[in-house]
Parts: structure tokens; sequence; C-alpha cells
């Protein structure tokens, strides 16, 4: 007697099976908007029709294969999720697909971030809503593609071993401090285990360790900036800026993945904001009060930036528009005076680089200098035909 080898589909996988194929065929008549609440194990979707009303609602696993189980033969519809972790990677899979992918930013959408009820399965619900009603409402960002996503990710780990190596230095400095001790003087990459040498006994057992910790990290270090040295032959553009003061492989570098694209700014001013460098806004009738920067872009572009800033204004830096322009900025105010001064000069450098990117020009570090002094020069002619008139 035969054994009956058909296998009988558990309820669930029919039940995801005909309601994918019900979708489906609703948006092959029209049009549907998706809402994605994204999580690290899995998503909450919901699924609208052009009536606003609610389709279908439920929770996938956060993987490409979840994902295709519910989209891959979905026809072409619009899709939104909030900015996160995962958000890259989604975004240009379901593109991938046809799909129109829509980012939000969610710290400029309120009616999700401040909202007195949150959770999941509304978040998904809100972003459907939104995307039917006006993708702009979203505050939509674009991620930027695979290959500047891992060529970044070098200069991010870079910055994250940098930062855990300048605590772990501060660290073992204030613990030999109260032994009446002190570490030698050295810049971070020279700190090494012989750093420690003329310290008692007891405060090298402490300290050893982590000196050890640090050396390591300054090895990785080197490797990343190695890394980061090959990855420079594949980005020409990157010469275009280093040829401002101050502004070296790293800060090009990480300036033109973190944008990706030059043509996605029509004005060069425009990159100020986007990087978070501009002050904030509160203006209520005659209330103009005084705020700081919005930090609304990406952190470690802004802090490189400051760093350039900071170079361009030091002791013995060589003279150009920018700098007089900062060093005028500086004179003027009381003791914020000069923090304010190197943020206005890291935004108008990056304004400078975003220009020198998109037009490919020659920097000119005396350019307005020179257009005032032949400015002054034809005024100057003018007035004397006249006398002579």
């Amino acid at each position: 007697m035969k054994k009956n080898t058909t296998t009988k589909k558990s309820p669930k996988k029919a039940l995801a099976k005909a309601q994918s194929k019900r979708i489906g065929h609703l948006a092959a008549k029209q049009k549907v908007y998706v809402g994605i609440d994204l999580g690290d194990q899995s998503s909450r979707y919901c699924i609208l029709d052009e009536g606003a009303n609610v389709v279908s609602e439920g929770q996938l696993p956060t993987t490409k294969a979840g994902l295709d189980s519910l989209f891959a033969k979905m026809p072409s519809s619009r899709i939104a999720m909030e900015v996160g972790t995962h958000s890259p990677w989604i975004s240009r899979h379901l593109a991938a697909m046809g799909h129109e992918v829509i980012v939000a930013n969610a710290r400029n959408v309120k009616l999700i971030t401040q909202s007195v009820r949150k959770n999941d399965r509304i978040d998904a619900r809100q972003l459907a809503r939104l995307a039917r009603a006006d993708p702009k409402l979203l505050s939509p960002i674009r991620h930027r593609g695979e290959r500047a996503q891992l060529d970044l990710a070098v200069i991010r780990a870079r910055a994250e071993l940098m930062e855990a190596r300048t605590m772990l230095i501060n660290s073992a400095r204030g613990l030999v401090k109260p032994l009446g001790e002190r570490l030698k003087k050295c810049d971070a990459d020279q700190v090494r285990v012989g750093t420690g040498e003329g310290l008692s006994e007891g405060a090298r057992a402490v300290i050893v360790p982590l000196l050890k910790t640090v050396e390591a990290m300054s090895e990785q270090i080197g490797q990343y900036d190695g890394q980061i040295a090959e990855m420079g032959k594949r980005y020409p553009e990157k010469k275009l800026l280093e040829q401002v003061y101050g502004v070296g492989p790293l800060i090009a570098l990480t300036f033109l993945l973190t944008i990706e694209d030059a043509g996605r700014f029509a004005h060069s001013r425009d990159v100020g904001p986007y990087l978070g460098l501009t002050p904030k806004q509160r203006d209520s009738g005659e209330s103009q009060p005084e705020l700081g920067i919005s930090k609304a872009g990406d952190k470690l572009l802004r802090s490189l930036l400051v760093q350039g800033a900071h170079c361009i204004l030091r002791k013995r830096a060589p003279e150009s528009d920018l700098r007089e322009w900062g060093m005028g900025k500086m004179g003027k105010g009381g003791k914020r005076a000069k923090k304010r001064a190197i943020v206005a000069v890291a935004r108008k450098l990056a304004v400078l680089l975003h220009h020198l990117w998109a037009t490919g020009e020659v920097y000119d570090a005396h350019y307005n200098r020179k257009a005032a002094e032949a400015a002054a020069a034809k005024a100057k002619g003018k007035s004397k035909g006249k006398v002579a008139a």
C-alpha cells in the first residue's frame, strides 16, 4: 500500500498566499498605498486603496524573503517607511521591484513622532495615509547607493574607533591622577604600552591593559587609513575639494559619499541647512530668539567640516577669503564669537566644496579680494575721468 506523500500546506501559509493574491488583484485594478513600520526582526505593514480604505494589515519578517512574499508579485505601488537601520537596503530592494519608495524623515513628521497613541500598527497606518495624501508631508530623504554605503561605512567605522580610543586614553589619564601620577603627554596615535613607563607598579597594573587596547586600536585605525587611501582612487573628484586648505582626503571623501550626487541641490547654499549648520528658527511676531544650529544633517560630516574650519582659522594658516571672513566674524560679539565664527566658516566651507564639485572650477583662495580690488580700481578710474572732463 502506497503512502500518501502529498504535504498539506499550513493554514498560515495558505492564508498568506490567498491574501497576497487578493492584494495583487486589487493593485492591478487601482493604485494602492503601503505604510511599513520597520522593526529589527519583523515589520508591520498597512495597505490602503485609493479610497483610503484599509485593504490589508499584517506583519512580515524584516528579510528579503519576507518582503518578497508580499511585494514581489504586487504591481507598482507607493510604499512609505521611516528612515532607520534597515531602510537603506529595504528601499533599494523594493525599488528594484518597480515600486515607488518614500523614505520619511521621522524627525520632521510630528504626526508620527509626537503622537499620543503610538504603536507599530498605528505608525504603519499613518505612513500609508500620508503617502496617499502627499509624499512631501513625509519630508522624504534619499538614501545613497550600495557602493557609497559600503565606502562610507569604512569611514564611519574609523570614526567609531577614534572616539573609543580617545575615551580609553582619557580614562587612563583620569585613573592615575588620583594616585598623584600622570601619563606622558603625547598625541593619541603615539600612545603605547611604553607610555606608562615611570609610573608606580600599582598604577601600571591598572592602566597597562588599557594602553594595550589603545595600541591595538591605533593599528586598526592605520588599516582603515590604508583602505580610505585606496578608496580615494575611485573618486577623482575629491581633488577638486582638496584645493581648499584644511580639506584632506578624509573630509573630501566623507563629503562626496554623504552628498553622493552634486545635482541633488539646485543651489550650493542649500547644503548648509541640509547638514544642520544653519540656526533654528522659532520667530513669532516681534519675538526672534537667537537659537543654536539645527544639527539636522549628518553628524560625522558636520564635525569634520568644523575641524576643517578650525584649520582655516588657526594661527599661521594661509590667508584666504574664507579665513578673512571668519576672522571678521570672530572679532564681533562676546565670548561665544569664536564658536559662532567656526560654525559659520564650516557652513561656508560646505557651500564652497559643493560649488567646486558641481562646477569643476579651479579654486582661487583670494577671488573675492581680487574682485573687490578690481571694482575699486575701476571706480577710481571713473572718478578720475569725471574730474578730467
